[in-house]
């Protein structure tokens, strides 16, 4: 098995009688893409923010590449390339400025900094905007100027922190390609992200935070097939209706019915679920879809907002 670059062992942050995070443990291995989900709250950034010496550790133990996050701070620093929520863009300098501005903080040698940058812009599609404002990228081209300053550094891990929030389809989906080319060429990757489908397409592996601990850890297709199932049944039905076709369903530990205002889903439903389908013969009225990480992310975390 590939050893692991980042260890997590009872982590814990407390923020005076507030507890963040609450003994997780974690191990992200080398050349694989992590996934941390979880709803605003489940301490998700609070845990990058100790990986990254951001935030000093309350317990429990912290390593990168085997170093003491701890202990050496800086040197943890030196191997991670780092994709903030927001972008931090400097206004004041063009683009490829700020990609040399940003390389200055490693010590590189000034032919290394021009190779990488080189090979940055292009890589993200740039290179025909390295002399152009910030201020005039739109803002799928300042994010993926944001990872590609990151790579700067040639990180031992990328932490990318919800990379594509706020970026249209198109954008997103082209920041997708290039994230999986990284991830191709060995490229060890954290990442936090609200798109479930963002999730599912990167991640080797994830794990599902609430409240400060972990709930579930496995590989994305593995996760849904062990928390939702292969099928769906999505009803939009009047309760008469609905209340008589439910009826039909084997009653066992296998199948879990979830109303939702006028929409109920019914899991682990199997043939039954197929011949309620049919049966209704509305695709608009009773749907039955693919399992999805979107429901085992609210199976597992509820659908009620905790902020």
């Amino acid at each position: 098995m590939t050893p692991a670059l980042i260890e997590a062992s009872g982590l814990v942050k407390h923020y005076g009688d507030f507890v963040a995070v609450d003994g997780i443990t974690f191990a992200i291995r080398e050349g694989e893409c992590f996934g941390v989900l979880g709803p605003n709250g489940a301490g998700k950034t609070t845990t990058i923010r100790m990986i990254t010496a951001g935030s000093p550790v309350t317990r429990g133990e912290l390593r990168v590449a085997g170093l003491s996050v701890a202990e050496a701070p800086r040197k943890v620093k030196a191997l991670l390339g780092v994709v903030p929520q927001d972008d931090n863009l400097d206004p004041d300098l063009l683009v490829r400025q700020n990609l040399e501005v940003y390389a200055r903080y490693f010590g590189l040698h000034r032919e290394t900094v021009r190779q990488r940058i080189d090979e940055a812009l292009e890589l993200f599609q740039l290179d025909d905007r390295a002399k152009s404002n910030v201020d005039d990228l739109s803002g799928g081209m300042k994010r993926r100027l944001t990872i590609a300053r990151a790579l700067v550094n040639d990180p031992r891990v990328l932490i990318l922190d919800e990379p594509t929030t706020g970026l249209d389809p198109q954008a997103r989906h082209l920041v997708w390609q290039q994230l999986r080319l990284l991830k191709a060429r060995g490229v060890t990757m954290l990442l936090t992200t609200h798109y479930m489908e963002e999730a599912t397409h990167l991640c080797d592996r994830l794990v599902i935070m609430h409240r400060g601990r972990i709930l579930r850890e496995g590989r994305p297709h593995d996760l849904i097939a062990e928390v939702a199932g292969p099928q769906v049944l999505e009803l939009r039905l009047p309760p008469a209706e609905r209340d008589a076709l439910l009826t039909e369903f084997p009653q066992h530990d296998g199948v879990s019915v979830e109303q939702v205002e006028d929409l109920t889903y019914v899991f682990g439903g199997g043939r039954a679920s197929e011949l309620a389908a049919a049966r209704v013969g509305d695709p608009h009225r009773a749907h039955l879809r693919p399992g999805n990480m979107e429901d085992v992310f609210l199976l597992l975390t509820g659908r009620g907002l905790l902020d």
